[in-house]
């Protein structure tokens, strides 16, 4: 999806009834949802699909079914969400729907108005997620890349760094030595010299190294510019953001996001991690997972001071309330929506 927000959704809607299309449109047009295509059979559903986030699928279309186009559609590159719409449902529908790889289904009758805005919200939230799922494994290989870079940094320094300095003192004492080089001899041990320089040089930019800027090289292949300046790091701007979520993924993609809004990230395993950082000067968020069993501590046993310094964040609290009387700032449910997250619980993180 090219953005976050609602606006920006491209729906596909494909029913032959141009009422109900009509219908449709005005209950999404009504909650925000402004790029609307609408196509009335299966082949031009097809055709239109590669340009859509979400489609939106009659089950009876004059050349086919629902059901019989899913599986085609999500062979498209860009593998639009969909959600069947019909007017004839039953438990059977649903499931064969869900099983073709349908994200959600929804009947035509008296709760369609009221359910279609909450459904099509929640599937453009699960999209928002995976994309930013995706950028948060591509940081995270990133920062495999870097630690290998380290490591390798380490092997030049300590494998090479000595030899070459012997080498570089020989060459020295030959140029500055008594017995007479010809001119030709002097040429060459000065081209060695610049060489051994250039080595130097290229052992001490790899550990200056904050990104891994490419160049092309024969035929295509990428190799790491050595002669491209290094990119100092961001300063830490927002404070540190420590984080306790046992859900991988949904840390991977809180913290990526946090990243991107200028906080320092400290991933903590144990709610006492979670609460010594708590206490450390410069954290300005802390992040958990709420409570997801009747009766169970809202904050998982974090127990924030009265006077503390940093804002505290519950995501997906089976009880809200509870979580908020308990202390937390701010109570976020799930799935939430990448493109506004860190607007929505710290806001004058958001405002810069």
């Amino acid at each position: 999806m090219a953005t976050d927000d609602r606006a920006g959704l491209r729906v596909l809607l494909v029913d032959d009834d141009a009422d109900m299309a009509r219908l449709l449109e005005q209950i999404l047009r009504a909650h925000g949802f402004a790029s609307l295509v609408h196509v009335q059979n299966s082949t031009a559903a097809l055709a239109a699909a590669a340009n859509a986030d979400l489609v939106l699928l009659d089950h009876q279309l004059p050349d086919g079914t629902g059901i019989e186009v899913i599986e085609a559609i999500r062979n498209h590159p860009g593998k639009p969400s969909v959600i069947i719409v019909t007017a004839h449902g039953n438990e059977s529908l649903a499931a064969a729907a869900l099983r073709r790889g349908a994200d959600d289904y929804l009947v035509k009758d008296g709760s369609l108005a009221e359910l279609l805005p909450q459904v099509v919200e929640r599937v453009r939230r699960g999209r928002a997620l995976r994309t930013a799922l995706e950028t948060a494994e591509r940081e995270l290989m990133r920062a495999e890349r870097m630690a290998a870079i380290g490591e390798l940094t380490v092997t030049l320094h300590h494998e090479i760094n000595n030899p070459l300095m012997s080498a570089t003192a020989e060459i020295e004492l030959l140029l500055a030595g008594a017995d007479p080089l010809t001119p030709e001899q002097r040429d060459g041990m000065q081209t060695v010299q610049h060489s051994l320089a250039r080595i130097r040089d290229i052992i001490k930019r790899t550990g200056e190294l904050r990104q891994s800027a490419t160049v092309e090289y024969l035929g295509g292949v990428r190799m790491i510019d050595l002669n491209a300046e290094a990119e100092a790091p961001a300063g830490v701007q927002r404070g540190t953001a420590a984080v306790h979520l046992p859900d991988e993924e949904l840390a991977r993609v809180t913290e990526s996001l946090l990243r991107q809004a200028g906080f320092r990230v400290q991933r903590c395993r144990t709610i006492t991690e979670l609460d010594t950082w708590g206490r450390t000067p410069g954290t300005a968020l802390i992040v958990l997972a709420g409570a997801t069993a009747p009766g169970a501590d809202p904050l998982a046993g974090l127990h924030p001071a009265a006077d503390r310094d940093y804002r505290l964040v519950v995501l997906g609290a089976l009880d809200p309330a509870a979580a908020m009387a308990a202390g937390a700032d701010r109570v976020v449910a799930l799935p939430f929506d990448p493109g506004t997250f860190v607007a929505d619980l710290f806001p004058t993180a958001a405002a810069g």
